[in-house]
């Protein structure tokens, strides 16, 4: 049986695992990185030689890791007809778009603001950066507003692997302790998120 080496508090395994249970797949999942450990060891390094999570490893050993790449490639390997990842090219274009950008935008401030809340403890605790990331990260949605006006989900009214790679930061930035602007089509998304059972399963979870 497949593996997928991960910890379920990290966002990226948690995309992985949300990706996993929409494509019905069956896995298993081994506890490594933070607490766990592992991450370090020489077998583990070498499957995933940077020594983070997730990795996916296939039952003949061959491993694979980076979590967009991991979902793209369950979706091409055992569902190229989900509409998860679309075939026609500019289709999937559109949705790596928003998978890039979710990585290369909005992730380091949304990292900024959930340590700041969840994961460093007081005296480490940087509140001039968390403010400035959280207006960051308010802006950020707000051009996720916008692209939803008129659609359920981000690349029109089918779950893709662009909903699946923001949820994590949609879960977070709706239950975090902190002020938030009013955008309703981005409520109205994270309504939908929720009616998806890999979604209340492995990323709607207690913040940790």
């Amino acid at each position: 049986m497949r593996k997928l080496w991960g910890r379920t508090s990290s966002s990226n395994v948690m995309k992985v695992l949300w990706t996993m249970e929409e494509l019905g797949l069956s896995y298993e999942r081994i506890d490594a990185g933070g607490a766990f450990g592992r991450t370090k060891e020489p077998e583990y390094r070498a499957m995933n030689p940077m020594g983070l999570v997730p990795t996916l490893q296939e039952d003949d050993g061959w491993a694979l890791w980076e979590s967009n790449t991991i979902c793209r490639y369950l979706c091409i390997t055992y569902a190229p007809e989900s509409g998860l990842y679309p075939k026609d090219a500019r289709k999937r274009a559109e949705v790596e778009t928003w998978m890039d950008w979710t990585l290369g935008h909005l992730t380091a401030p949304m990292v900024t603001i959930f340590f700041t809340h969840v994961r460093l403890p007081e005296p480490e605790r940087d509140w001039k950066a968390e403010a400035k990331a959280r207006d960051e990260a308010g802006k950020l949605w707000g051009i996720i507003e916008k692209k939803l006006e008129g659609q359920r989900f981000l690349c029109g009214d089918e779950l893709t692997l662009a909903d699946i790679t923001l949820g994590c930061w949609v879960h977070r930035w709706h239950v975090m302790p902190i002020e938030r602007p009013s955008l309703p089509n981005l409520r109205r998304l994270y309504d939908s998120l929720m009616t998806r059972p890999g979604f209340t399963s492995h990323v709607a979870l207690p913040l940790s």
